[in-house]
């Protein structure tokens, strides 16, 4: 029994180790988009119709970019540049996809209800979180470059350049 034991936990410690291994290669990006359940799934067939499944690695975090540039959220910034940093090491990913949707509470909580009264008034505070996204990311990763977007309920996507 011990010896069977033993020949399991090291079949599963070759497994992880091959899975790490099997982990890195070539992808073509990282989408960072919010933790709102209502677009999990809005998200993924967006970038499966872009034609990225299996493509990319993903970050979740409250309001997208505006978890990772509002000050109201600091404590997690550094989190996500770590993680886009090893996305880099390991997938040799050559963009990044943000996704910010319409709707976002954290954009209620970063920046206030007046921010988000209207629909022109919601556009114009995500897409200058997404610019100041793209802005730090150039000043972090130079050669990196960046897809910026704004998603409706019903999962249409507006771009930002």
């Amino acid at each position: 029994m011990r010896l069977a034991g033993g020949s399991i936990l090291f079949s599963s410690v070759g497994m992880l180790s091959a899975g790490v291994q099997a982990a890195s290669g070539n992808y073509e990006a990282m989408v960072l988009s919010c933790i709102d359940p209502r677009f999990q799934d809005l998200v993924n067939k967006q970038q499966a119709s872009d034609g990225l499944s299996g493509k990319y690695s993903a970050f979740t975090i409250a309001g997208a970019s505006i978890g990772v540039v509002a000050p109201a959220f600091k404590d997690w910034q550094k989190a996500f540049w770590d993680n886009l940093g090893t996305s880099i090491q390991l997938h040799n990913i050559k963009k990044v996809i943000v996704v910010n949707h319409r709707d976002c509470g954290a954009a209620k909580i970063a920046y206030g209800e007046a921010k988000v009264a209207n629909p022109a008034i919601e556009t114009e505070t995500h897409k200058e979180a997404l610019l100041e996204f793209r802005r730090q990311l150039k000043e972090r990763f130079p050669a990196m470059d960046s897809k910026l977007g704004l998603m409706a309920l019903d999962g249409k996507l507006e771009l930002f350049s």
